[in-house]
């Protein structure tokens, strides 16, 4: 059988974020010289949905659909099923799987850490319980989007001793950046640490660091410094290598709504074991 990994970035204004998407699909390549995987994009690049499911079905017998996304919105839930729908009237013959999105599970919650842990380094390592962490997302008009934000700021608490972990948007929702600093100022934190939700560059990376150095102007004070999107992370790659294994495996653990709790773990374990 002859299978297609069509790799589904959303796309950026700015061509430096599509670029870093390409070089992430390369590595991803290089990492499994035996798989055919292609890229394509939601919008504002080069090689859309469309055209990519096309040309991933041309010569396959399956087509393993994988979104680069972190959040279900109306891309992953909506619009990706639709063109899927669509092409598989023109491809009968083949068969597409489309697999679940990056998602808020443990393996991002590590990176999460990594990231807060790079972070208290550039503060010189203070107090956490002094030092307040915000996760700022992208922002969607889904609330069970959104909420997957909150559910890593709780993983995140539980597995740290910050005292004070919120979250915010750039965008569409709220709070803003803005509106939790302020929050943390005002709660007494002597420190901030600023975890951007993101995969790749674009515009709004770039107005996060923006907006990071007006607050460190406008709060001189409070020690404020950010962390870097999550990019080419080896975690990153473990997830879309486990999509790719559980299309082939009828009993492994789908992403659930307890994918990441104690439960889920042992019975991944427990899986692993058997095979």
């Amino acid at each position: 059988m002859t299978t297609t990994i069509l790799l589904v970035g959303h796309g950026s204004r700015n061509q430096t974020g599509n670029d870093e998407i390409k070089a992430f699909k390369q590595q991803w390549q290089q990492q499994h010289p035996d798989w055919r995987i292609e890229l394509c994009y939601i919008e504002l690049a080069d090689v859309l949905l469309p055209e990519g499911l096309q040309h991933a079905a041309q010569g396959a017998d399956r087509v393993i659909v994988i979104p680069l996304i972190l959040s279900a919105a109306g891309h992953v839930k909506a619009e990706i099923p639709e063109h899927i729908a669509e092409v598989r009237e023109r491809f009968p013959q083949v068969e597409f799987v489309y697999a679940p999105h990056i998602g808020a599970n443990s393996e991002i919650l590590k990176v999460l850490k990594n990231s807060l842990k790079s972070v208290m380094q550039k503060l010189a390592m203070p107090d956490p319980k002094n030092t307040g962490v915000i996760i700022l997302g992208r922002g969607s008009s889904d609330r069970v989007a959104n909420g997957e934000l909150a559910k890593l700021a709780r993983w995140l608490y539980e597995d740290t001793e910050h005292e004070l972990i919120d979250i915010a948007f750039t965008g569409i929702t709220h709070p803003r950046l803005e509106t939790a600093i302020q929050r943390q100022v005002n709660l007494g934190m002597t420190q901030i640490a600023i975890l951007p939700y993101y995969l790749f560059t674009g515009l709004l990376i770039e107005r996060i660091t923006l907006q990071v150095t007006r607050l460190q102007t406008q709060y001189p004070q409070i020690a404020i410094a950010s962390g870097s999107y999550f990019g080419f992370d080896k975690a990153v790659f473990k997830l879309l290598d486990q999509r790719v294994f559980e299309t082939d495996d009828p009993v492994a653990p789908k992403m659930l709504e307890c994918d990441g709790c104690q439960y889920r773990e042992l019975a991944i374990q427990h899986v692993h074991h058997d095979h």
